[in-house]
């Protein structure tokens, strides 16, 4: 086992910071509701993102940021902000439909997947940590209980409510299963 206490105590602080994801996704699809469309809850969510990183510069007194190296950058470091506003919006319009546990169980398995490839690559500046059987293993059984927590949850997606999402007719949804009926299908019952 390759555990020091600094290693136990960072996968705490991820522990607990994956734990906050459901909140806000569950958080942000409520105020999609409240707002009349999830496109306002993401605008609204980056806001108050904004608003309590700026005290907490302020109070640890960061200097200001270097921006004559800003032209010199890759294009892919304004990926994080675009992904951000996709990962929220698609919070928002998926998590009232599948649940909190199916959008995050497929949130982690895509998250898994994409990060053994950036460490076995060592893509964006990451420092190369090699694909082991451990990592392997790990990552199929985060794959299978996907597929497990998908294809074994009983509840739906309504298809209608999706596309009502996605055309902003919001308040008029009401998620409920379409049948009782078992599907071999993971996304249908």
């Amino acid at each position: 086992m390759n555990l020091s206490l600094t290693g136990i105590s960072f996968a705490i602080i991820a522990l607990v910071a994956g734990a906050l994801v459901p909140l806000q996704a569950a958080s942000n699809a409520e105020l999609g509701r409240a707002l009349g469309h999830p496109l306002w809850a993401t605008v609204v969510s980056l806001l108050v993102s904004v608003l309590i990183v700026i005290p907490v510069i302020l109070s640890m007194r960061v200097p200001t940021p270097i921006l004559s190296e800003i032209g010199q950058l890759p294009m892919w470091v304004w990926f994080g902000g675009i992904a951000g506003v996709i990962y929220i919006t698609s919070a928002l319009f998926l998590v009232p439909r599948l649940g909190a546990t199916r959008f995050i169980v497929c949130v982690i398995a895509g998250q898994m997947l994409i990060s053994l490839i950036l460490d076995q690559y060592g893509f964006m500046n990451l420092p190369v940590k090699q694909i082991n059987a451990g990592r392997l293993v790990g990552v199929t059984f985060v794959l299978l209980g996907m597929i497990m927590v998908l294809w074994l949850t009983p509840s739906s997606p309504n298809l209608g409510d999706v596309k009502a999402s996605i055309t902003g007719d919001l308040n008029t949804i009401e998620s409920a299963s379409t049948s009782s009926a078992k599907s071999i299908y993971p996304f249908e019952s």
